[in-house]
């Protein structure tokens, strides 16, 4: 499987549904996207974009966006998708981090739609010495553009991290190893032409752009293209992509999940049929148990098969997919003793059901995939002990722009990926238990802000309302639980909640407005902006309720080793 052979002969029969703002789809068959994609590479080499130069694609999802990342490499050049502004997003945080991605990519040119130009160009000609270009004016230069193939860049892709701890990294992604991992992909769900994907990820990061916009493309089947916005709006129209119009494989976050489940009503689900909805591959955070079943029980009824979720793990340096549960099984969770997930321990069962811990498995290695667990060392762990995920094999990234970073979890090393992720492999499978930087230690016991997180699942806080940060404050371990706009009784009951994992921390509990919480564009919480914020005393807290425990011992941070 080539990144590039379907547009050499593309399939009529198949193309992508864009999702219009009117409740209709805009269909555009695999022929007219390549001859689309054709026609922005001879505009970039018109522009003077060669071999290896990086082209930053900041579009929204849409034939221009599918165009501009086809058109790039076809021109010879690399694309780096960037996400456009958010709703509301502070213009000057966005700016800044325009800035520092652009300082790191050093583009030729940077690709996007017309409204932003305005806002991109002094960026880019400041920090890369880039030009700016809105995707329509490119195409007004090549009208026909007759056969247009060049020799291939080094490098397919240079994706950026999520920047869930504030800073998101250029990942250098070499075509063999984005080739290998849309095998690999393709594999582990037997995709065939007559599989449809429908998605609304945002098609800026791994999980929206490799798993479902390039693995379906490179098989030239059908998909419904939403935008994250969509689903938000509509839900029901998401979920009639499977149950009305055949679409059989997606992927999406647990958050995702939690909010088909709070939205979605009996009368959005009339005349849905689910037994052929095949895949649905659960990443990109800490898998939530009650999610899944929360899923399977509302949509079972219309034929949703429990064995259609499929648990995943990846990483952008990994350039997607490193685990994912094999098609005919169903997912499975191991009920775990807390006090036991400590980092060169081995997992111990629980055998308390009032403090248990339920986490769910990942998994196996993909095809051409090897992972296994370290100790601090280095050295390898057997099944069942706790420690940082390493990830080996033809999918792994060739690098970072400038080099592994001294301050940065994830590192990569001759081809092997020490993730900074926490977990366990038990009877083959990968069981991912949160990131070492968001954890930290007490009474010699590792605790995981994702663990935490999960306690207050009982004050049914909608997504994004409510996140979890660890640190030390004063010398003491502290946990910090920031709400946007609390409701009655979160504050109060909060530190009840969590202390079967914090008896021994401070809890601090911030009700703050909207617009506190941080995000990725890929909707993963920036917890230690959060914490910064937090200790340089700029949470703009409305209500803050400190709950301390006499005679804490000092923490042992988790943090960059």
């Amino acid at each position: 499987m080539t990144l590039l052979a379907w547009l050499d002969d593309p399939d009529p029969r198949h193309g992508i549904r864009f999702a219009r703002a009117d409740g209709d789809w805009e269909e555009w068959t695999y022929p007219r996207l390549a001859e689309l994609s054709r026609r922005v590479a001879a505009g970039l080499r018109a522009r003077g974009v060669g071999r290896d130069d990086v082209v930053t694609v900041v579009q929204r999802s849409g034939p221009g966006f599918v165009a501009s990342l086809f058109g790039t490499l076809l021109a010879g050049g690399t694309p780096s998708p960037v996400a456009p502004p958010m709703t509301f997003q502070d213009p000057r945080v966005y700016r800044e981090h325009l800035a520092r991605l652009f300082g790191s990519a050093r583009p030729r040119l940077v690709l996007c739609d017309p409204e932003l130009v305005d806002a991109l160009a002094p960026v880019a000609a400041g920090t890369a010495e880039a030009a700016t270009c809105a995707l329509p004016a490119l195409l007004e230069e090549t009208d026909d553009p007759g056969p247009v193939r060049h020799r291939p860049a080094e490098l397919a892709l240079l994706q950026f991290t999520s920047g869930s701890s504030g800073v998101a990294n250029g990942v250098r992604v070499p075509y063999p190893a984005l080739e290998a991992n849309l095998r690999a992909i393709s594999q582990w769900l037997a995709i065939t032409p007559d599989d449809p994907t429908a998605t609304w990820l945002p098609v800026h990061h791994d999980m929206g752009l490799i798993g479902c916009l390039l693995t379906p493309v490179v098989n030239q089947t059908d998909i419904w293209l939403m935008r994250p916005e969509d689903f938000v709006a509509r839900p029901s129209r998401y979920v009639r992509c499977f149950g009305v119009s055949g679409a059989r494989l997606t992927a999406m976050p647990s958050f995702g999940l939690n909010y088909l489940a709070r939205r979605l009503r009996p009368e959005d689900l009339d005349g849905c049929d689910f037994s052929q909805w095949r895949a649905i591959i659960v990443g990109a955070e800490r898998v939530d148990r009650d999610a899944l079943t929360a899923v399977h029980e509302l949509l079972s009824p219309y034929g949703l098969r429990q064995e259609a979720f499929l648990p995943a793990y990846g990483l952008a340096e990994a350039t997607l997919a490193v685990t994912g549960l094999p098609l005919p099984e169903v997912w499975r969770s191991v009920s775990v003793e807390p006090r036991s997930l400590t980092p060169g321990q081995p997992m111990a069962p629980a055998t308390d059901p009032e403090i248990a811990q339920s986490v769910v498995g990942c998994g196996r290695p993909l095809a051409g995939v090897e992972v296994s667990i370290v100790d601090e060392s280095g050295a390898e762990l057997p099944d069942g002990w706790v420690g940082e995920i390493r990830v080996g094999g033809s999918s792994v990234a060739a690098g970072y722009l400038g080099g592994n970073h001294a301050a940065a979890l994830t590192r990569l090393d001759g081809g092997t990926l020490y993730s900074g992720d926490a977990g366990f492999c038990l009877d083959g499978q990968l069981y991912v238990l949160g990131r070492l930087g968001d954890s930290m230690k007490i009474r010699g016991r590792a605790v995981f802000a994702e663990d935490v997180e999960s306690l207050l699942a009982p004050l049914r806080p909608p997504p994004r309302r409510a996140v979890v940060a660890l640190g030390a404050s004063d010398g003491r371990p502290t946990v910090l639980v920031v709400f946007e706009q609390a409701q009655e009784g979160w504050v109060a009951q909060t530190p009840e909640l969590l202390r079967p994992r914090t008896e021994d921390a401070d809890v601090v509990v911030v009700d703050a407005p909207r617009g506190t919480i941080s995000w990725t564009s890929s909707g993963k919480p920036k917890r230690r902006l959060l914490w910064r914020d937090f200790v340089a005393g700029r949470l703009p807290a409305a209500r803050l309720d400190v709950t301390p425990l006499p005679d804490a011992p000092a923490p042992t941070i988790g943090g960059p080793r």
